[in-house]
């Protein structure tokens, strides 16, 4: 392989790659920061935290090694044997390619769950995808089988996968991250009847899924008591607002019938007022001509 990564860079890679999510970015710094000075050093520095399904996929290749390797073996076979197919076949090969897909993605589920991230529905959804991408692209195989991937994968059979871009070292297509081998349990006593492991992570998710959307639902209706309760006290307060301005209505009306009639009233002695000073002026008139005559 041409530009292969040096060992030395890969060891540094697969490590950080199999680390919970959270510690990556810190983890990075630090390793580069111990390198400083080495050829290897700006190049973890440049490695890219995993998207959270890419990060599910890295812990399913290093953690069930065996059930990858399976999709990978599977997806050869099929594509080799789906060359002739009639349409019917190649809807039952479709079939069977998703029923393994999301078996594994439940077990990814499941194990992300073991390592405290509960994958949700999108997640999951870009990890059975990066899945399908395996069985159906030998480059995609290779970059899932790497254990580096920063992005998950998709592949419709008919374009090409750019599977390089998916992962943290291009170059290292072809690298096999080795399985982690947890450390040995202490022997359990034989328990009858013990449940099916998917059913009851199946169940569980659902559970989680469930208390997620009565909290949710909860959460709404206090809001929408909480929005109700506003809404009524101001309905309450217009309808006081109202009735005062009825009652000052009324008083107003009563006070403009009043103010009516006593407009009417002096309107009536203005009139009057009127009349008698007319009355005067013309009496004053006629007396001053009687003196003019008089007197002339």
């Amino acid at each position: 392989m041409s530009d292969e990564p040096a060992p030395e860079l890969l060891d540094v890679a697969a490590d950080l790659y199999g680390l919970p999510l959270a510690d990556f970015t810190p983890e990075r710094d630090a390793r580069a920061k111990s390198l400083k000075g080495t050829p290897v050093a700006g190049s973890v520095k440049a490695l890219k935290k995993p998207s959270t399904a890419a990060w599910v996929m890295n812990l399913l290749v290093r953690y069930e090694t065996e059930q990858v390797e399976q999709v990978i073996s599977v997806g050869a076979l099929l594509r080799e044997a789906q060359t002739g197919m009639d349409a019917a076949q190649l809807r039952e090969l479709t079939k069977q390619r998703r029923q393994l897909t999301a078996a594994v993605t439940t077990r990814a589920r499941g194990l992300a769950r073991e390592h405290g991230l509960r994958v949700t529905e999108a997640v999951a959804t870009q990890v059975e995808a990066t899945l399908t991408a395996a069985m159906i692209d030998a480059s995609a195989a290779q970059a899932v089988r790497s254990g580096l991937l920063v992005s998950p994968l998709s592949a419709t059979g008919v374009d090409a996968v750019d599977a390089a871009a998916a992962v943290a070292l291009p170059d290292a297509l072809g690298f096999e991250v080795p399985e982690v081998v947890p450390p040995p349990r202490e022997p359990l006593r034989a328990v009858p009847d013990l449940p099916d492991t998917a059913a009851l992570d199946e169940a569980r998710e659902a559970l989680e899924e469930a208390e997620s959307a009565l909290s949710g639902a909860e959460t709404e209706r206090d809001r929408a008591a909480a929005a109700f309760k506003d809404i009524e006290a101001r309905s309450l307060q217009v309808k006081s607002e109202i009735e005062d301005l009825r009652r000052r209505l009324a008083d107003l009306e009563a006070a403009a019938l009043e103010v009516e009639d006593e407009l009417t009233e002096a309107e009536e002695t203005r009139d009057s007022a009127e009349t008698a000073v007319s009355e005067a002026a013309a009496a004053r008139d006629s007396a001053a001509a009687a003196v003019e005559r008089l007197d002339g």
